[in-house]
């Protein structure tokens, strides 16, 4: 038996944060304005089982633990309509005149059965070396995502940072987080 160094990365920030519903031929919507990412495990305990007898520990089933998905939260520093409407469902509002300003957002109405998409959420973390040269990413991607609904808080003399929450529950046999050594980031086409 051999005694070697595992393989390490060092990674920092949040380079790229991208969304891509489950629709062929869906876009991937690129932001670069988050700046935190918290991962939390969804799991689902069972019990152990332990035989006892007359004081005396005879045999034990140990508690198991399965992994369920995984809810993730995002700050963001802008307002995305588009992310948002992907997260909660609702109806970006578009100039009249000119078709590709947008002018605003609402909510699915009460009682709406939308709920947004599912979709893919990739996020990228960079990769340096010890010379502070960038050597490429970490992709995160979390499969089967479905948003929450977004609070929207405003504060005097601070820009809003949106928070959104993000339930990802992988289907059976995919992977909760699946993780990619990459060169590049993506670049937008348009």
């Amino acid at each position: 038996m051999a005694v070697k160094k595992g393989t390490e990365f060092a990674t920092i920030d949040v380079n790229l944060v991208t969304v891509q519903t489950y629709e062929t031929g869906a876009d991937e919507i690129i932001f670069d304005t988050a700046n935190q990412i918290q991962t939390t495990i969804s799991t689902e305990t069972t019990d152990a089982v332990k035989l006892i007898v007359k004081g005396r520990l005879i045999a034990q089933k140990p508690e198991e633990v399965t992994v369920t998905g995984n809810q993730i939260v995002l700050t963001d520093n802008v307002m995305n309509f588009d992310l948002i409407k992907i997260l909660q469902g609702g109806t970006i509002k578009y100039d009249q005149t000119d078709p590709t300003k947008v002018v605003g957002y609402s909510m699915p109405v009460v009682g709406s059965t939308d709920k947004g998409q599912r979709f893919i959420l990739r996020t990228y973390s960079a990769i340096y070396n010890e010379a502070g040269v960038i050597t490429g990413y970490e992709r995160t991607t979390y499969p089967n995502c479905q948003g929450v609904p977004v609070g929207f808080n405003i504060e005097d003399g601070t820009f809003r940072a949106p928070e959104y929450t993000i339930n990802s529950m992988p289907a059976n046999g995919e992977a909760p987080v699946d993780i990619d050594i990459v060169a590049e980031l993506p670049v937008v086409s348009q």
